[in-house]
């Protein structure tokens, strides 16, 4: 990544209030509702605000000094040294010159150049390594609450500027805090501090905000505008996502809005359409978290478990003991009948702590993935071992990739031979027989699926790179996303040849790109006869409900019907015609 990048990284909490959310956060602060903010509309004001500065300077000083002489009578030398250290911040000649050129340069009052003055000074002391040094930011904290005090003036009863759209970070927040905040510009809250019955949770719940809680160290991570994911119904909060996260958590957010509106009553039937063709459902996940959410929408088991998020938030890498307790934690839920993990997505634009890369001109092509495993084999073993052990546990199936060649899935399977055979010879239990699959996500993969469908035992569609690789264009880049279409007729046909191959040589085949967990395009898949669809878990309830309300027969006259088409926008207009038809309460004529 390039260093101008913020580093992306994940705090998890408690969960309060669900629902997903992406937007600014607005870092709160109970200094806030002690500070006034106006403009200074001229020179004399200027010099009429540095003249109380210096003066609330002199008041805090004296009350300082007044402190000093009661406790030197108690003869404790602690407290006394503290107090010599706050009076020398107050005739500290930068504290002093920052402060005073915010008022001259922004024109603003007294109260808010210390406030300024003291984020400024946070970003500072948050940069220390050693523990100690960045807790002495309390006494600058300290001292410029004394400074506020003195220099009084109006309080304003709302948050200052807090503009439109925020997510709230706080240590904590009071009744008091939230009745003086414009709620109606609240995206969501995140706390460092609380639980499930604290007030923060109990007005996110009212107000249907999304909101975590208990996160202990989001006031120090985080700035104001920051760009904050709020993922309310796992307990997470993503900080300075990517372009690719942004999106996810976009569809995420929708897929949410769309899931209020259904019924979870009937989540766990199984996805059986009306003439007995039986559909597997898998729910997508990136953080254990999200485990009960998946189960509670219905999954029949994890169809996609990307475990590249186990490499954020790190500054060394992951322990084969940090893989193996997320690994096991998905392998034993009892409610799912299997888990397909995901070996590490890692290298071109995505990154961990340590990646050993150069940046790349075209990182989507570049060294990534199963690439990037078979160069750093030692990493691709002590996951592949984690996996493994985890396999002791309940039913795991191994998933590749971005293959693209024979060689490729060859050389993987031969690495993991020999990480079974350490095992074996340790003595540690692992599942001998367990699955693996080749993730189709390259056009060479779809070209040679004949050849690769004699290495493994399933095959799983990653329709989101398969879809821009084969259309050739970027999904991030804003001015060719409206090239990124699933019904595109190549794409369509890709789709049919992967499972037409792969159940000619007696293999399942799955789909676990977004495409599956879009339900208007439920029925053609229906009729592509895949084995099983994986979605985002908010998804698989209305996704369910379609598929039990088709037949087989309709959904292969459909296929047939559309893949006569020479267009996207003529199928695109065939299938959303079709949907409407036939399940008018899910797909209302505005739809698009």
């Amino acid at each position: 990544m390039m260093d101008t990048l913020k580093k992306t990284f994940v705090l998890k909490g408690i969960a309060v209030s669900p629902g997903v959310v992406i937007g600014k956060a607005y870092l709160f602060d109970r200094l806030d509702a002690q500070i006034s903010f106006y403009k200074l509309s001229g020179p004399s004001l200027v010099t009429k605000e540095i003249k109380r500065l210096r003066t609330a300077l002199r008041e805090s000083e004296k009350k300082l000094v007044e402190i000093k002489e009661k406790l030197s009578h108690l003869k404790v030398t602690e407290p006394l040294y503290i107090l010599d250290v706050h009076i020398m911040i107050l005739h500290d000649r930068k504290f002093i010159s920052h402060t005073i050129r915010y008022i001259r340069k922004m024109g603003v009052n007294a109260e808010w150049a210390v406030r300024m003055t003291i984020d400024k000074y946070r970003e500072i002391f948050d940069k220390f390594e050693d523990e100690y040094l960045k807790g002495r930011f309390s006494d600058i904290r300290y001292v410029g609450q004394m400074i506020l005090r003195n220099l009084g003036g109006e309080r304003h009863k709302a948050i200052p500027d807090i503009g439109e759209g925020v997510i709230i970070i706080s240590s904590d927040l009071s009744p008091a805090d939230t009745a003086q905040m414009k709620i109606e510009n609240v995206l969501g809250f995140a706390t460092d501090i609380g639980g499930k019955t604290s007030h923060t949770a109990i007005v996110a719940r009212s107000l249907e905000i999304p909101a975590v809680v208990g996160l202990e160290s989001i006031t120090r991570s985080v700035r104001t505008n920051d760009c904050i994911v709020i993922d309310g119904s796992a307990g997470l909060v993503i900080v300075n996502p990517d372009p690719e996260m942004i999106r996810r958590y976009e569809d995420k957010k929708r897929h949410y809005a769309e899931a209020r509106a259904v019924s979870l009553k009937d989540a766990a039937l199984p996805a059986v359409t009306r003439d007995g063709h039986h559909i597997l459902i898998g729910g997508n996940i990136e953080f254990t978290e999200e485990i009960p959410s998946a189960v509670t929408h219905g999954a029949d088991g994890i169809g996609l478990y990307r475990t590249e998020f186990i490499y954020i938030n790190r500054e060394s890498l992951p322990t084969e003991e940090d893989h193996f307790v997320s690994y096991k934690r998905v392998a034993e839920t009892e409610e799912l009948a299997w888990s397909t993990i995901r070996t590490f997505d890692l290298g071109g634009d995505k990154f961990f702590s340590d990646p050993k890369l150069a940046k790349e001109m075209n990182p989507q092509m570049g060294l990534r993935a199963i690439r990037f495993c078979l160069k750093e084999v030692e990493l691709f073993k002590i996951q592949l071992r984690a996996m493994l052990r985890a396999s002791a546990f309940g039913k795991v199936r191994i998933l590749f990739p971005m293959i693209s060649s024979v060689e490729e899935i060859r050389e993987t399977k031969m690495i993991l031979s020999q990480v079974k055979n350490d095992l074996l010879t340790q003595g540690v239990p692992f599942h001998d027989r367990i699955e693996i699959g080749a993730m189709i996500e390259v056009p060479a993969a779809v070209v040679i699926a004949d050849k690769l469908a004699r290495e493994v035992d399933f095959f799983s569609i990653g329709t989101n790179d398969l879809i821009q690789y084969a259309l050739a264009i970027d999904r991030i880049n804003e001015q060719v996303t409206y090239l990124y279409e699933p019904l595109h007729p190549a794409v369509l046909r890709l789709i049919r040849h992967i499972v037409k191959i792969g159940h000619r040589a007696g293999i399942r085949v799955a789909m676990c790109g977004e495409m599956a967990g879009e339900p208007a395009y439920t029925m053609i898949l229906i009729g592509l006869e895949l084995d099983e669809l994986s979605m985002n878990p908010l998804a698989i309830p209305r996704v369910k409900r379609i598929i039990r309300g088709s037949t087989m027969k309709e959904a292969r006259a459909l296929l047939k019907k559309v893949m006569t088409f020479s267009s996207a926008a003529e199928i695109r207009e065939c299938v959303e015609q079709s949907m409407r038809e036939k399940f008018p309460e899910d797909f209302q004529m505005n739809e698009q």
